[in-house]
This record gives C-alpha cells, structure tokens and sequence, in this order.
C-alpha cells in the first residue's frame, strides 16, 4: 500500500500535493458485509497488424502482443513479482490457507476458508460485527500477500491481515497482522474497511497496467480501468500499438536509431563499466547513461503522489509525480530510510547514481533479478582484490558482515516482515549517529554495542579521515531545528552543484519558511537549474514574496517543459489577477492553473487532496468554496488535524471566529492531543481577549509538540502578556538550548502578545 507524506507550506497548515502518510487517522466510509461491487474494467487490447497506425494515439496491445518477438524477455517476465502483482483470487493465485484456518488477535478471530474454486474469509466489518467477505483479488506475492474484497462503489478494500509467504524455516506459512502492536478496530483510521485501505486510493496504479483511477467526488464512487491485471510489458514502454506496427513491416537487421514506436530503453549494462586500468579500485562508465531507462522505474519506486495519469515512458519523474524530499518523518537526518520511501529518493542520493549506475545495471529489468548474487555484483566495478576482502571490511570471508549490501545497504522491515535494502549506498557512519541520533550498519549488526564503539572501531581500522567525509546531514539536521541558524547552509547546500539534486531540493525545501532577501535571489538562481526538482523547490521559496515579485520571477515557468514544475508555478501565481499576466502570459496561466486542478481532482479521494483544493480556493479568493472543501475534507477523514486548522481559519478571515472556535473544539474532542489544534485555538481566544484560557492551549501545545519552536516561542509570549516574564524568559533560554533561537530572538524584546 503506497502513499506518500504532507508538504506544508506556511498557509495555515497547507499540506502540500504529497499524500498524507497513513500514520494520519482516517474515517471508517460506507462499507457493506458482501462483495457486490462491479470488478475493474479492463480496457481492450488490440493488438495492430497493418503497417502503419493510421496517426491515431498509441493503444495498449497487451503483453501477449510482444511474446512472438520478444519471447526471451517474456519468459523472463513471467512468473516474476511483475507478472504476479495483481491476480484474480484462484487455487492457483491464493498462496494463503483458506482450509478454515483462523487468526486471532485483539479478541477477535477470523477465519479463511473456502467454497469450491471461491475463497472466503470471517472477519470484522465496518459495523464492527463478524461477517463473511469474498476474496476477490490476491495482491502481491512475497514475501507476503495481501487480498482485496469488494465493496459497494467500485471500492476494493485490503485486508489488513496478509498471509506470509516465505518458507517455514525462514518464519513464514501463516496468518499475521500488518499493524500488530496496536487494536485496530472498526473505528481505527487504518481498519481495513477504511479510506486508507482502499486498493485504487493507495495501491491501484503501481500493481496494474495503465490504470486509470475513474474517482467521481460527487458520488465517492470508482469506475477503475486497467489494460492489463499486473505490472507488463506496456507498463514500463507505454502503449504498443505503434511498435507493432513497425514492426509489422520491418525486417532485419533492425537499425539501432530511429524510430521504432517505443522509446528505446537500453541501459548498456554489460558492456558500458570498464575498469581503466588492472589495479584501479573502481570501473567507469563510457559514456553518460540515457536517464530514460531508469525514469520508468520511479513512479512505482518512490514515495510520491500522482500529479497525471498521462506518464510517458522514460520521463522524468517530475512530468507526471511529486516526490517526497528527504525531510522527516519519511527520512532520517542524513537521508537514511525510515519510512517506507520505496528506494528511489534514496538512490537519487547515492554516489552511485552520481557516478552514471542505473537501476538496471544491478537489476535484470524483466525478471527482476540481479545481475549476479551476492558480492559477485558489487565486484563488477569494485575491484575486488582491493574491496572483497578482510582488510577492507574487517570480517571473516563468508561471514556475518562481509557482504558489501551489510554494511552499506542495511534494511529495515516494512508491512511487519518485508525487509528492504536502503539504496543511498552509503559509508556507515556511527560518529554522525552520535551527533545527529541516526541510524549506522554497524550497530544494526552490533545492537549490544553504541555508536561511540563502532566509531572508535573504525578510527582503528581506517584512522580518522572517514570522520571528514562529507556529509549533508548535519547541514539538513540544522535546517530542521536551527530554525534561521540553519539558513546560510541550507542556502549553500541549495546552491551547491556538486551536491546531488534531491539533497539540493531538500535544503531548499527545508528553507520554504524562512523568506530573506538571500532565499529570493536564490530562488532566482535555482530557477534556471536543469534539475526540475531545484525548480519546483525553488518556487516554494517564493511562496511568502509579494504578488508582483512572484510574476516577474516565476511566470516563465508556467511554460516550463515539465508538468510538475508548471503545475507549482500555477499554485505559487494563483492570487495573481489573470489580466496581470498580459496576453501571452494568460493563455500560459490558463494551461497550467487547469493541471494543477486536474492534478487536485485525481487526488480529490485524499483528505489532503480536498484541503488543497480549499486552499487553492482560499489563493483565489473564493471563501464559500475553500469552507465546502475543507468540510469535505473532515467528512472524508473526521481525524484530519489540518483540516480543522484550515476551516478555522478561513472563517476567521471572513469574520466567523465563533464558529471558527467550535470547529477547533470539535476537532479537539475527537484529537484531544493534536498540538496544531491547541495552538490554533489559543491564537482564537488571544484575538477574542481570553488571555488565561489561551495560554492554557498554548502551553498545551507547546507541551505535547516540545520539538517545534514556533509553539514554545509563543507560549513565552503569551507568559510575558500575562506578566510572568521571568518564566517567559526561562522558557525561552529552554528552549533556545534545544532549538537555537538565536541572538536576535534572545536580545529582543518580546511583543505584547502572541500573532500568526
């Protein structure tokens, strides 16, 4: 189940068009005991025969359309985790045991069992009632498997106890529960009747073939379509009815340019890595890779949310997805995996990536397999005479710790047993796990020992220079909790062309809310750079620049050739009057604001997705519209924090602090310990004069959020207007030890009362 993380921007609480990670709680929707809901259509596969395509768009033919030219690669595909993403529930799909087994956690039991070739299970349901539900479709494979059940409105819910797949020695062959520490009953926001457990909302597009959601937001309702079940051929080449075609009448030899009605997707893996010379430590590569090989892998391997169901195939990612920055709860200071972040934000970080590696280089595309096991991969360009043995990574040959992917691909456990490699490739680095509290290798191996071992272990085998390797972490650490501190090297870092992009864009991300004249003039130069990541970063630094100093710089990138970056240009310009734009500036304007809504619509079934549109609403001025948004925002999740903040405070724009208060205690009595919720109410009861009950929710907020500064800084406020300025000012140098305020924060005079 895919999602991806909030981007908040300082609107209130805008949460930007990433996801909410479902660590948010969500509503319980309409859901009813048996599966009655119409399958997914799927689309028809014609495959083309005549010579030519007729100029019409390129149609998906299905996969069986490529085996007679292609059989090698289709028999390699086949069987693979690819081909059996998405199948129709059958004695030959089910790996789970339906032979009225039961699993029984949190009081209740359920029990799978079957009826013939139909497979069933006993379960609780949305009522909190046992009821009988058909299995409809497996999903995935190993090393677990998940099962779908229809539900009324097009809606497929997964269950959320999966069948683990692996051998019984390795501790699979049963039943187990995707969230086991916690009851998660019929109220729970992540209960598997629930929004957040919906195949198309979360898992639909990355596990079948040209999917296309069909969500209509008036009914809540789903018309989905896919051309083919599983991941296949056309899912990474795009449509083939045009290769067909070609290929109808061509004959070899087969030219290696041109066109072929595909786009050519090779990666040269074998054949691009020389070694230069007998005892170099490292191959390189011949020359630069083409990126189109290695894009059509991001949509479905990282975190991000969908901005277009049009993908072309080799794209870059930023054409058609939002990708997650490296910033937290998703990543650790230093980049490092924490959430499920599904490799490719991680990858992007790596020197590997830098060097010109792509993920078929490691990878056999069809099958899924590397190229080579075990250490026999890496040596392919890592001289092993200089790295396969004891005297570089200090453990016995054949043991524990003398794999390379040990030490600098640690994993961690996702969906309870599903163990993934971290893809940054990183040097581990114990030292930084001092500083910044992050992960290393070494103490994953070594969980009895601490950070200051592994680090004296190393300085004893390397001595100190791997100390002063680079790193971005300390500078992104400081972005996250210097508050303006962090600037002057998050604004570096930004500018740094040795960096990797992804580590630009997150310290450009990281410096959204701090507005100076520096961050514009940086802004104005991250415009310009090739990486459409810095650009769209970069337009965020705007976001609190005034009207005409957001037209001048950004308008040129409602042009831009990447979908993703016109799209924030539309957002960042969407309280800019049309006619300010000037005649060829306005048909630009009106192309981009029109993606962006189509990009709000297709995630119009998030929570999120509704703020955004209410936020958008809010930029244009359109009150009535942003209240309906964010009060269909709560009706799809009554647990969504952001919502309640936003809905309050758009009624106090339009003079409705009364109801803007009834709304915040409404959102309090379901979330009594939401900081953002407390917060805004105490600012509420500041404007209507009610200084003892607002600083009763500041210090709330303050108290259950201690990392965020903004909150401790204005309970010092409100202490210092209440006349307690002696604790105001030991809050403050409290809080300044953990956060840095800064001179300018600690030498000031505090203002009479606390503001937004």
């Amino acid at each position: 189940m895919r999602t991806a993380p909030p981007l908040r921007r300082p609107v209130v609480l805008l949460v930007g068009l990433l996801l909410l990670s479902i660590v948010a709680a969500g509503i319980v929707l309409h859901a009813t005991r048996s599966g009655t809901a119409d399958p997914p259509a799927q689309t028809a596969a014609t495959t083309t025969t005549a010579a030519g395509d007729g100029g019409r768009a390129p149609r998906f033919v299905g996969a069986a359309a490529c085996r007679s030219c292609h059989e090698v690669e289709y028999r390699a595909w086949s069987g693979s985790n690819h081909d059996r993403a998405m199948q129709t529930a059958t004695p030959d799909t089910v790996l789970g045991d339906f032979a009225n087994a039961t699993f029984r956690q949190h009081g209740v039991e359920s029990r799978f069992y079957r009826r013939g070739d139909r497979f069933f299970v006993r379960t609780e349901g949305a009522d909190g009632k046992l009821a009988d539900y058909e299995i409809g479709y497996t999903f995935g494979v190993y090393p677990l498997q998940q099962y779908l059940v229809a539900f009324p409105g097009g809606r497929y819910q997964a269950l959320s106890i999966a069948w683990d797949s692996r051998p019984k020695e390795k501790g699979g062959q049963r039943w187990f529960h995707l969230q086991p520490e916690r009851r998660v009953d019929h109220k729970d926001a992540l209960h598997w009747t629930g929004n957040y457990q919906n195949w198309a909302l979360q898992c639909a597009e990355c596990h079948s073939t040209n999917l296309r959601k069909g969500y209509d937001a008036a009914s809540h309702t789903y018309r989905s379509t896919f051309s083919e079940i599983n991941v296949a051929c056309e899912a990474c080449h795009g449509p083939g009815s045009r290769h067909v075609a070609w290929a109808a009448g061509a004959k070899p030899p087969h030219p290696a340019q041109g066109d072929i009605g595909l786009p050519r997707l090779g990666s040269r893996w074998l054949d691009a890595w020389k070694f230069p010379t007998a005892d170099a430590r490292v191959a390189v590569r011949d020359k630069p890779s083409d990126p189109a090989g290695m894009n059509v892998c991001a949509a479905c391997h990282a975190r991000r949310s969908t901005l277009s169901e049009e993908r072309k195939p080799g794209a870059v990612l930023a054409d058609s997805h939002r990708l997650a920055m490296l910033t937290a709860p998703n990543y650790h200071a230093d980049g490092q995996q924490r959430e499920e972040v599904y490799v490719w934000g991680s990858f992007l970080q790596s020197r590997m990536q830098q060097s010109g590696v792509t993920c078929m280089d490691c990878h056999e595309p069809h099958s899924l397999q590397t190229r080579a096991r075990g250490n026999a991969l890496c040596n392919r360009c890592h001289n092993a005479a200089q790295h396969d043995v004891p005297a570089h990574h200090r453990h016995q040959t054949g043991g524990p710790g003398a794999q390379c992917i040990d030490c600098h691909m640690p994993t961690q456990n996702y969906m309870v047993i599903h163990a993934r490699q971290d893809h940054s490739l990183r040097v581990p680095r114990p030292d930084l796990s001092l500083s910044l509290g992050t992960p290393n290798a070494c103490n994953q191996c070594h969980a009895d020992r601490k950070p200051e071992w592994a680090a004296q272990a190393m300085d004893r085998w390397y001595g100190r220079a791997w100390r002063d390797r680079p790193s971005y972490g300390p500078t992104l650490h400081a972005g996250a909790t210097r508050g303006m501190q962090g600037l002057p090297g998050l604004l570096d870092l930004a500018r740094n062309p040795a960096a990797p992009g992804i580590i630009r864009a997150t310290a450009a991300t990281l410096a959204q809310p701090h507005t100076t004249p520096e961050t514009l003039q940086t802004a104005h130069t991250l415009l310009a750079d090739p990486d459409p990541l810095l650009r769209i970063a970069a337009l965020g630094l705007l976001d609190a620049a005034p009207p005409e100093v957001r037209l001048q710089i950004a308008a040129p990138l409602l042009s831009d050739p990447v979908r993703g970056v016109r799209i924030e240009a539309a957002r960042l310009l969407a309280d800019v009057p049309s006619e300010r734009f000037g005649a060829a500036g306005r048909a630009a304007q009106a192309a981009a604001m029109q993606e962006y809504q189509n990009a709000l619509d297709l995630e119009a079934d998030w929570p999120s997705g509704r703020l955004n549109i209410g936020i958008l609403r809010l930029r244009q001025g359109r009150g009535d519209e942003a209240l309906l948004a964010f009060e269909q925002a709560i009706a799809l999740d009554p647990l969504f924090e952001p919502a309640y903040v936003n809905l309050a405070d758009t009624l106090r724009r339009l003079g409705r602090d009364a109801d803007g208060e009834r709304v915040l205690r409404q959102g309090l009595a379901l979330l009594p310990r939401s900081a953002e919720l407390h917060h805004a109410l105490g600012l509420l009861l500041v404007r209507q004069g009610d200084q003892r009950a607002a600083l009763r929710e500041l210090s709330a907020a303050a108290r259950l959020a201690p990392e965020n500064p903004r909150f401790l800084y204005v309970e010092a406020i409100a202490l210092h207007s209440a006349g307690r300025k002696s604790e105001a000012l030991a809050l403050l140098r409290r809080a300044d030890q953990r956060h840095t305020f800064g001179d300018s924060i600690q030498n000031s005079p505090l203002p009479a009362s606390p503001r937004r």
